[in-house]
């Protein structure tokens, strides 16, 4: 009996979800809880898998389109039934079961196989009409003869780039990739692990991505709701590094967790809320909600965007706890298995700009939160050492630039200002056994 593929509901408040990427077409066979396609709502990408294994029968909501909760986008069959759906049928528009609303993303099309040599200069065909390519494309495959059905193209959604063109002129159907042997579900890589396509060329206008329309629109409102204020702190990590450096290998050896340096901010950060309660605080209407717990979002950068999973009741986990949790939350947020729960309720957000070499950032609040962490990159330089007894004398420490993204509503710069003056005495003067 052939099975219904639904659009999960990925949490009570939402409703809809937009397909991004199809992982089999059909004909393919496939395995009971096997990554089938990949979904985008308003709280997270998530990789849904497959409910019954068979073989995927016919897809009905193509990429790009966004359909409500439960609707019927595809069908998997025991493989005995009525034959599959070709590729080319499957990303046309297709009426699915249940009322979808289609957003302004265009469907992604099955990239045509490389063609022999001989047609890398023959006369261009009608076919390449209907190929996704841009106005200075198609000029330019007109210009060289190619038949844009017989390019097989690199941009978003299997878009006919430029470079495209270029490569296949300059060298022929050398430039065209092999036909994709697609490997057995087992050892078949994660799609969410692919490199990221690449950069349209100028000229080109493309949709914005479900997610990237989400942290506009949310980082527009953020900055209409608080009054923002930043403050930096240089804090000498040199304590923190050279432990860091003496136990990171022991430290994996015991644990079987990478020791990387987020668990020492964000244990200073818990800390220092604890003696600020404030800055953890949340501003609904006129009151200011105390919140009992402290759950720290931690910023993770994603090929395409960027995501807060929330580390829940922060301030009851150990160090160790702090790094398997945060570890734990940055693998899902890559591989798409986070859930809306995993990125609800942060009450403070720290994010890292210095990974990419950043000397500091002026991060935007999260929120409802009332204050952000940025963390700036981690180098070496000369300080001046004032000892017990006053003399001073210059040394090579490792130091960081830290700050503090805040609501002036609710919190007063003083405040601001005493909160980053306890972390960074709690990081230079770290006591903490790291486990």
């Amino acid at each position: 009996m052939p099975t219904d593929i639904v659009m999960p509901q990925m949490g009570e408040s939402i409703f809809e979800g937009t397909i991004t990427k199809w992982l089999k077409k059909p004909g393919d066979k496939v395995q009971r809880d096997e990554p089938l396609f990949e979904i985008s709502t308003d709280k997270v990408d998530a990789e849904i898998p497959a409910p019954a294994s068979g073989v995927l029968g016919e897809i009905k909501a193509v990429e790009g389109s966004t359909v409500q909760v439960n609707s019927v986008v595809g069908v998997i069959t025991d493989g005995d039934g009525a034959p599959a759906k070709s590729a080319a049928a499957a990303t046309a528009p297709a009426k699915p079961a249940t009322p979808a609303t289609t957003t302004s993303a265009p469907a992604k099309q099955e990239s045509a196989p490389p063609a022999p040599a001989a047609s890398v200069n023959g006369a261009a065909s009608d076919e390449g009409d209907d190929v996704r390519s841009s106005p200075l494309v198609r000029k330019l495959a007109k210009e060289h003869s190619v038949d844009l059905a017989q390019v097989q193209g690199t941009g978003l959604g299997g878009r006919v780039t430029k470079q495209d063109i270029m490569a296949f002129v300059e060298k022929g159907a050398d430039a065209l990739p092999a036909p994709t042997q697609v490997p057995p579900a087992a050892s078949r890589p994660s799609a969410s692990a692919a490199t990221p396509a690449p950069a349209p060329i100028p000229g080109e206008l493309v949709p914005l991505t479900k997610m990237r329309s989400i942290i506009a629109q949310r980082m527009i409102e953020s900055r209409r709701t608080s009054a923002h204020v930043h403050c930096m702190f240089e804090v000498d990590l040199t304590r923190i590094s050279n432990l860091r450096n003496k136990q990171k290998s022991g430290f994996e050896q015991r644990n079987g967790a990478r020791l990387t340096f987020m668990p020492f901010f964000v244990r200073g950060a818990i800390i220092a809320l604890q003696q600020f309660p404030i800055v953890n605080a949340s501003l609904e209407g006129d009151s200011i909600r105390y919140h009992r717990n402290i759950n720290v979002g931690i910023a993770v950068a994603l090929d395409w965007g960027l995501i807060v999973p929330v580390l829940k009741n922060a301030d009851e986990k150990n160090f160790l706890g702090l790094q398997r949790g945060i570890t734990d939350l940055g693998e899902r947020a890559r591989s798409k298995k986070l859930l809306p729960a995993d990125v609800d309720g942060s009450t403070f957000t720290i994010t890292n700009p210095g990974q990419f070499g950043a000397v500091f950032g002026l991060p935007i609040i999260n929120q409802p939160n009332s204050a952000i962490l940025g963390i700036g990159g981690i180098s070496k330089q000369p300080l001046v050492i004032t000892d017990d007894a006053g003399n001073d004398s210059i040394a090579i420490r490792s130091v960081v630039h830290l700050t503090l993204g805040y609501d002036h509503r609710l919190i007063d710069g003083a405040v601001a200002d005493q909160f980053m003056a306890y972390l960074k005495k709690v990081l230079e003067n770290w006591s903490e056994d790291i486990g």
